[in-house]
């Protein structure tokens, strides 16, 4: 079997692996959620029942809000399955993103819960009633927030795992949710033992917390949405797989795209001797991007060639002068991509700030001029480039 037959049965193999491994995490996605939802309407369907036969508006109204609780499992059930769905022609990195959308939707849910909430209580404060508590709704109270403090723990310590934005938000509201019922049975307690009704100031005051609460999630998941740094570990590993081969003098420029929980494509640069030919370097190329997707999962769409000067001494000798000059520099993280033509008299390299530098084009300005100043007769040209990765 040839060499390139090989890579290609062993990606193989490598996608059917990955593939049930996705599979296997949107299962039990999809079983959590079906928990919450059972739990959910449990609640909702034994305090619809107490607050009809009792005449309890306060009661039945939790009961709808259980509902729209189990509303929120419902949207991560969909948009896990949605998320799921193949690559095709017009999203060919597939729908992973779904999940961030979804994840959205519940904190919208979660922040329209605050916002009524504290309509509600201000509104209690503005007109007071003197509240009406029996034996029955205290217990019907209790059971929920036991029951919502288990559900949330479980539900968000299920999203922490399977790395799912739905589930840790489903698992937030549950626990906000119990909150306010802790707070309605504080209350109640208080009145009962004191006469004193703090029920609305109490829920105002629990209203605020959930609508940070809501904002919080919000803006985390459209951070998601936007794009957002790749994580440090899964960077410093990728490089790591491509360094490990002796061919490779440096690794440089990793990009990583996002296409949903645990999905990414990436692409970098590495720095080879001068000296290698197209067919070594074909093999690896091939070989980088094999190990890296085995490792981390991570497909590299593109694995790019710096070309290093080994032949010329003088040369060499012209790099290590030039990086100890560019580096001298605080925010000058990385030189790379070096090249150096004395025929021509032409040198080329890549200058890496970083994003600490207030500045970062000024700077750039600055240090390719010392260089130029430094080699007068030579044609002296760069990129200022980023570390995406940077920690």
């Amino acid at each position: 079997m040839s060499m390139i037959s090989a890579q290609e049965a062993q990606r193989a193999a490598l996608d059917e692996e990955s593939s049930r491994k996705n599979n296997s995490r949107d299962k039990q996605i999809v079983k959590t959620s079906i928990i919450g939802i059972a739990a959910n309407v449990f609640l909702a369907a034994f305090k619809a029942f107490i607050g009809l036969a009792s005449g309890s508006i306060a009661i039945t109204m939790d009961a709808v809000n259980n509902i729209s609780d189990a509303a929120s499992s419902l949207i991560t059930i969909v948009g896990t399955k949605l998320a799921a769905r193949p690559a095709d022609k017009k999203h060919p990195f597939g729908y992973g993103r779904i999940e961030y959308l979804s994840a959205m939707i519940i904190s919208i849910l979660v922040l329209y819960a605050g916002l009524t909430s504290l309509k509600e209580s201000i509104a209690k404060i503005i007109h007071p009633e003197t509240p009406s508590y029996t034996a029955v709704a205290l217990v019907i109270i209790a059971v929920g927030v036991v029951v919502k403090i288990i559900l949330g723990i479980y539900v968000k310590k299920a999203g922490e795992r399977l790395n799912s934005s739905s589930l840790v938000n489903s698992g937030e509201d549950a626990r906000l949710d119990s909150i306010i019922s802790a707070s309605t049975l504080a209350a109640a307690v208080i009145f009962l033992l004191t006469d004193l009704s703090l029920e609305a100031w109490l829920g105002a005051v629990i209203s605020v917390v959930i609508i940070k609460s809501g904002i919080d999630m919000l803006r985390e998941t459209l951070s998601q949405i936007l794009g957002e740094q790749a994580e440090i570990e899964l960077a410093v590993k990728i490089k790591s797989v491509a360094a490990s081969f002796p061919q490779v003098r440096g690794v440089f420029d990793l990009i990583l795209n996002n296409y949903g929980p645990d999905s990414y494509n990436g692409s970098l640069h590495v720095e080879v001797a001068d000296t290698m030919t197209a067919d070594a370097i074909d093999q690896l190329i091939r070989a980088i991007s094999m190990k890296v997707y085995k490792e981390t999962g991570v497909f590299l769409t593109a694995v790019s060639i710096y070309s290093c000067n080994t032949k010329d001494p003088a040369v060499v000798r012209m790099r290590e002068k030039i990086e100890k000059t560019l580096l001298a520099h605080e925010n000058i993280s990385q030189v790379h991509g070096f090249y150096a033509d004395l025929a021509r008299k032409t040198i080329r390299f890549d200058i890496v700030v970083s994003f600490n530098e207030k500045d970062r084009f000024s700077l750039y300005r600055k240090s390719l001029k010392e260089i130029q100043d430094m080699y007068p007769d030579y044609s002296v040209t760069s990129i200022l480039d980023t570390d995406f990765s940077e920690q």
